[in-house]
């Protein structure tokens, strides 16, 4: 769930207005755009991912996350380098050459290409 937009990085694009699914977002004439619908959102994380400023952190929870949670402090996330970590992880952030920097090296295949047991959900 959208847990920052952090208003000294974002520049007023609107991008995350355009491509939020839910329309989370309300854009705001002159300013940056407001949260305005927290509840609708449903994590997918396009608003980080598009977000050039690297200014949005989505929280990989689908609930928000509680007054006092680290994972709601802009500052603290912005000091740990994890806001428009989404944009990261799939290789759209400033300074990242590639996706597949991200990805688990062959030698972790095993790990992630074991087939499912019998029976279980896919």
């Amino acid at each position: 769930m959208i847990e920052v937009l952090d208003p000294v990085r974002c520049t007023s694009c609107n991008i995350c207005v355009r491509v939020c699914p839910t329309n989370v977002f309300d854009a705001v004439e002159g300013d940056i755009p407001v949260i305005a619908r927290h509840s609708d959102c449903q994590t997918c994380f396009q608003c980080e991912a598009w977000c050039p400023a690297d200014a949005i952190f989505v929280s990989p929870s689908r609930t928000p996350e509680p007054d006092g949670s680290p994972l709601r402090d802009g500052e603290a996330l912005a000091a740990r380098n994890l806001l428009g970590l989404y944009r990261d992880r799939v290789g759209w952030r400033r300074g990242t050459t590639s996706a597949s920097e991200n990805l688990p090296s062959t030698d972790d295949y095993h790990v992630w290409a074991t087939p499912l047991p019998e029976g279980a959900p896919r």
